[in-house]
């Protein structure tokens, strides 16, 4: 039975990674233009930071799982 509760919480781990990620990328465009006006290098660091913090935050959570498993 914990089985199930655990698939659904990481189900709705996973929904809420990807919808939170989505609605961010959505906005990353018009935001790394704006700042693209004033420093194309700071707006290449924002971007780039966007991008991987998607999979930055899929590592940690990755991590922070298999560290419970194993207790």
């Amino acid at each position: 039975m914990s089985g199930s509760g655990s698939n659904r919480s990481a189900a709705y781990a996973a929904l809420a990674i990807v919808l939170g990620f989505g609605l961010v990328l959505l906005g990353l465009p018009k935001l790394v233009l704006w700042i693209g006006g004033y420093s194309p290098v700071l707006a290449a660091a924002v971007g780039t930071v966007g991008i991987m913090s998607f999979f930055i935050v899929l590592w940690l959570r990755a991590r922070y799982q298999r560290r419970r498993d194993q207790q």
